[in-house]
């Protein structure tokens, strides 16, 4: 049997939450359930309505991203699972292909290529990730950044909890820190050269609307983080 996978979308007043809920009914994968996580939104939950019969629908205070997230994949019943921002679009053999590369090469945590779309859902780039030539240099680019879009992220739920999920006090760089915290536990983190989500940036985006706080925020997970990081890049070949 095909093992279950959990996407989990976290909604807060985002008009753009059904365009997400649909890309993930329509996946070519069979064996999936979706959880929509209500943030304590006040606003285009109608939007949603037309998709409650075929999706879990879970509301809770607002906590932000995180604490949605931790929630969610908390009420998951999936051996993965997978994040799809409410803003964005995963295609439709995302999962059908990112479960067949981690079946195959049994990895615990996958990330994949992807395009940027806008406000209108054009494409205004092809194939965005950044491209590493070698486990090293990834994690030299964590070292410096977060070159990871978590909406093309697919982990086992048993690693989500082994490495403890999300940091609930950090707002925008929950994502950032837990990779870190996953490469510190010397677990594989694996890249699928494909296109399968599409990412949405947009002006009224959180991390657009609050950028320099962002930054502030990911200066400081990478100074918690810096002396460990370079102890294993000095640890590894190359």
């Amino acid at each position: 049997m095909l093992p279950k996978v959990s996407i989990i979308i976290p909604f807060y007043n985002d008009p753009y939450v059904d365009q997400a809920i649909v890309s993930a009914l329509y996946q070519t994968y069979p064996n999936i359930e979706i959880l929509v996580i209500d943030d304590g939104s006040t606003k285009h939950q109608d939007v949603i309505a037309p998709y409650r019969s075929r999706i879990i629908y879970l509301g809770k205070a607002n906590g932000g991203t995180g604490s949605a997230l931790n929630y969610g994949i908390a009420m998951a019943t999936g051996k993965y699972v997978a994040w799809l921002s409410s803003d964005d679009r995963f295609l439709p053999d995302k999962i059908e292909r990112q479960v067949a590369y981690m079946e195959r090469t049994g990895a615990r945590i996958c990330h994949t290529d992807y395009h940027v779309m806008n406000e209108n859902g054009t494409i205004t780039e092809y194939a965005a990730a950044i491209k590493f030539p070698s486990a090293k240099a990834f994690i030299n680019g964590i070292r410096h950044g977060c070159p990871v879009n978590g909406c093309t992220i697919m982990m086992t739920k048993e690693l989500f909890q082994d490495i403890g999920g999300f940091n609930e006090s950090l707002p925008y760089t929950h994502d950032y820190d837990l990779w870190i915290r996953v490469l510190l536990s010397r677990v594989d983190f694996h890249y699928l050269n494909e296109v399968l989500t599409v990412y949405r940036r947009h002006q009224q985006m959180g991390t657009v609307r609050n950028f320099n706080t962002v930054m502030k925020e990911a200066n400081m997970v990478n100074a918690t983080y810096a002396v460990l990081l370079d102890s294993l890049l000095a640890q590894l070949p190359g």
